[in-house]
């Protein structure tokens, strides 16, 4: 399906959420020479209703499966069968091959997961016929994970564009994730600032959160345009798979604490235990009190 219909697919089936409340006190300072900034998506520039990209949750999907299964032209012909620990087995194993490569944090392409899914499903009996695999995709992830803009969003990326910083993204993603721009604040994330060569993302790489592989990418595509990682916040929601990475690149970091939904302190991680962000806020626009 071609990636304007997947967008009117998504800007349809969202609905405004609200983030929750977490009380936490932000932590600013004024820092001068700053070149950059670079986000996560999920939790940081939009509302997650389950906190994350929904391939970090396990619970059951099986309704939804069926569902986006049906909305994209497949017949069910089972709904008893075990849809969501086939979805999940079958997630696991492409992690488990991927890991046999020496990844540490294996990231997949959720197109071949769903591939393998339905053509398993057939040949179990439990599914029929054809469908749009890339539209089953999109509509199970509005299902289970709706997303919205976090308060602000498009005012703090038009201020940051028009005041001339670079803006990057290193974010656990699939192909959806980039679609969430041009659907719920009408612009792709490249009419602003963002240039695709400072974007990071996880399923391109094969690799995912927190391996620090990531932020070293972006570290080097930023030192080729002059610009060093002091020079740079990254501001993302989670202890462990945002600020530490980040910090052991030597990115200035911030914790984006504005929705309890998907802020991690990690404080049960031992890793985590000594992490703490160089700055916290609560709201998109408290950046400019750094910047």
């Amino acid at each position: 399906m071609a990636n304007h219909q997947l967008i009117d697919h998504i800007r349809a089936h969202s609905s405004p959420l609200d983030p929750v409340e977490t009380g936490e006190p932000k932590l600013v300072s004024k820092v001068p020479g700053l070149k950059a900034v670079v986000f996560d998506v999920y939790g940081t520039l939009f509302i997650s209703a389950s906190g994350d990209i929904s391939l970090a949750e396990n619970e059951d999907r099986s309704p939804a499966i069926m569902a986006a299964l049906e909305t994209a032209g497949y017949e069910v012909l089972d709904r008893e069968a075990p849809w969501s620990a086939n979805f999940m087995g079958t997630l696991q194993r492409f992690r488990r091959d991927r890991a046999k490569a020496g990844i540490d944090y294996p990231e997949v392409h959720i197109e071949e997961v769903w591939q393998d899914l339905i053509e398993e499903s057939k040949n179990a009996g439990f599914l029929a016929g054809s469908g749009d695999v890339q539209l089953a995709i999109v509509d199970h992830e509005c299902r289970v994970n709706p997303c919205w803009p976090m308060p602000n969003l498009e005012e703090t990326l038009s201020r940051l564009t028009r005041e001339g910083l670079h803006l990057g993204i290193v974010s656990n993603a699939q192909f959806y994730t980039p679609l969430l721009f041009p659907a719920l604040i009408s612009k792709p994330h490249t009419e602003y600032a963002f240039d695709s060569k400072h974007c990071v993302w996880s399923w391109m790489e094969r690799e995912g959160k927190p391996s620090t592989g990531l932020y070293q990418r972006l570290k080097q595509v930023l030192e080729v345009d002059g610009i060093s990682p002091h020079d740079t916040l990254y501001v993302g929601n989670d202890l462990r798979n945002d600020i530490w990475p980040a910090k052991a690149l030597g990115f200035q970091t911030v914790l984006f604490a504005g929705d309890k939904r998907s802020l991690r302190w990690r404080t049960d991680d031992p890793d985590c235990r000594s992490v703490r962000p160089d700055f916290v806020i609560t709201d998109l626009s408290q950046l400019f009190e750094i910047l």
